[in-house]
């Protein structure tokens, strides 16, 4: 049996076909290799067997070998389960990234051990009542002034720092919600990825059904899903939509869900943000907003995000929390700069000023948490103040040092609305001159201060039988301690998220890597196959040369017999 005529052309024709085609991806690979996102591209080619009847009278001679090469398809080197890293990752990374961008504007109003602030302020009025002891000039009225002046700075200071803290907070929901601002919030952003995406959902779907393998779309889909990772933790699947799940041949749809706990355990389903390409326009992804809290007080308190998707699969609902939330039905993230900004705008409101009420199911330190132990410095101090003047004016009932400067009383009295009383101001109030119940020592009242600014809190004092100071605790530490401790604690959580952060960017970057190996365009490798293509391009045309040769031996010098 003689082989067909032409079958060696088609041979050497196909693998002609396959390296040219290897050389156009090479190329294709070569000039993107530093486009953000492109995965290096591969030609997928299988051999080309004979199919005809096997007869079992076939000698030899007619044993059959392979046609030659066929292309199969051009697929991108992608490794799912590195995908599925680097975006865990990513959900870490924006977490502590976010954090620390938190922290930071939180130490520029905290940082005691960089700025001359309130911890100052404690210390100089400590050295004022010290002169003011001095019985030579307890009646001084320059020392009375100096005294007057160093607690409405120490009043000036709460009152800025408490305003600031407030506006870290309010342009950290700035940073989420974007409403208002010339800048899109992570909700706008994390909206309008969805939206690329379910839309990248269709085209791709449609171009594949076409046997275009839109891979340049499907890079622009994986940017995307990348950077999404950064705001909210996903999983992304791959699976045939119901009506077409037995056809071998049909394309897949990527499928994007959110996962998140709900009392600290995993919620089974996850809520369904990206669809495939079910349904018709927007109803392939879902959407989120941002909700304020109720308290008009604390207007960035319990604030929480609804994320609603098409209802196709799985849940399409859910409301996410700050992870300082209340234990009941609790739905947080575990990672995602979005969760991040909700635990730093959460946290539990206290109105008792109390460190047992502060520190209740806290679990991350944000802005109302030092706004509460501001609150809860100012009132303790003022109070304190107060009462001992009282006593020094022979408990007359409106000797205030130290008041709410919005209405001139003593309640409500906060970091933000202290303030120094106008009747001290003009006269009308003194300091005490007397504590005792004659009056006969006129240091007494500054003796008694100057005690006060080393005693810890809550105790009981001496000159305080009846125990004036009810809702004055500071956690056993003195003034000046308790906002040493504020600042400790800044310092401790910045320095731990600090390393987390570092940590997280270091295991990131080595997975990035690991990526680049396999997906990312190398200069060395795609020379050294541009040489094997090339190669393989030139044994090809020579096996075309040789079959010609063999064609033309076997036309022009066979069939001579009997001329």
């Amino acid at each position: 049996m003689i082989r067909a005529t032409f079958s060696g052309f088609n041979t050497a024709l196909s693998a002609i076909q396959a390296n040219q085609k290897r050389l156009d991806i090479t190329g294709q690979n070569l000039s993107n290799m530093n486009t953000t996102g492109y995965t290096r591209q591969a030609l997928v080619t299988s051999s080309l067997n004979y199919s005809g009847p096997i007869s079992q009278y076939m000698t030899g001679a007619g044993i059959q070998v392979g046609f030659g090469v066929a292309m199969d398809k051009v697929t991108q080197i992608r490794d799912p389960f590195l995908d599925a890293q680097y975006r865990g990752q990513m959900e870490k990374a924006g977490y502590t990234d976010s954090m620390q961008t938190s922290l930071d504007s939180l130490a520029k109003v905290l940082d005691e051990s960089s700025i001359k602030g309130i911890r100052q302020a404690f210390d100089n009025i400590q050295s004022t009542l010290t002169n003011l002891a001095d019985p030579a000039k307890t009646n001084d009225a320059v020392f009375e002034s100096e005294l007057r002046a160093r607690m409405e700075d120490l009043a000036n200071l709460l009152n800025n720092s408490a305003a600031q803290i407030e506006k870290a907070a309010g342009q950290e929901f700035e940073r989420l919600d974007g409403t208002g601002t010339n800048e899109n919030g992570a909700m706008q952003k994390v909206n309008d990825i969805l939206r690329q995406i379910g839309e990248l959902n269709r085209q791709i779907k449609h171009n594949q059904i076409f046997d275009q393998p839109s891979l340049e779309l499907m890079d622009q889909r994986n940017v995307l899903l990348d950077e999404l990772a950064g705001y909210i933790p996903i999983e992304v699947k791959y699976q045939k939509d119901a009506n077409h799940a037995d056809d071998p041949d049909w394309p897949e749809d990527l499928y994007v869900h959110m996962n998140y706990y709900q009392d600290g355990l995993l919620v089974d389903p996850p809520l369904t943000l990206i669809s495939g390409t079910e349904g018709a326009g927007p109803q392939n992804y879902g959407q989120m907003n941002i909700n304020k809290g109720a308290d008009p007080d604390h207007p960035y308190l319990n604030t929480t995000a609804t994320f609603t998707a098409a209802p196709i699969t799985g849940q399409n609902d859910v409301t996410i929390s700050s992870a300082n939330g209340a234990a009941a039905n609790k739905n947080t993230f575990r990672g995602g700069s979005i969760q991040s900004s909700l635990d730093m705008l959460g946290g539990a409101v206290d109105t008792s000023h109390t460190p047992a009420g502060i520190e209740a199911d806290i679990q991350v330190h944000g802005y109302q948490y030092y706004i509460n132990h501001l609150d809860n410095l100012a009132y303790s101090f003022a109070t304190i103040m107060n009462e001992m003047n009282k006593l020094g004016n022979n408990n007359a009932p409106d000797a205030f040092l130290l008041v709410n400067k919005n209405d001139g009383t003593t309640a409500g009295i906060t970091a933000s609305t202290i303030g120094i009383n106008q009747k001290w101001a003009d006269g009308t109030v003194t300091l005490g001159k007397g504590i005792s119940a004659d009056g006969n020592n006129a240091n007494d009242t500054a003796l008694a201060m100057l005690k006060a600014m080393s005693l810890t809190y809550p105790t009981n004092q001496v000159n305080d039988p009846t125990n004036r100071y009810q809702g004055v605790d500071l956690g056993n530490k003195t003034f000046a301690g308790y906002m040493n401790n504020i600042s400790t604690i800044l310092a401790t959580d910045s320095a731990m998220n600090q390393s987390n952060l570092k940590t997280n960017v270091t295991v990131l970057n080595g997975i990035q890597d690991s990526r680049d190996s396999l997906s990312g365009v190398s200069l060395d490798e795609e020379a050294a196959n541009m040489m094997t293509f090339m190669a393989a391009y030139n044994a090809a045309s020579r096996l075309m040369t040789t079959m010609d040769e063999a064609l033309n031996t076997l036309i022009n010098s066979t069939g001579l017999v009997g001329r």
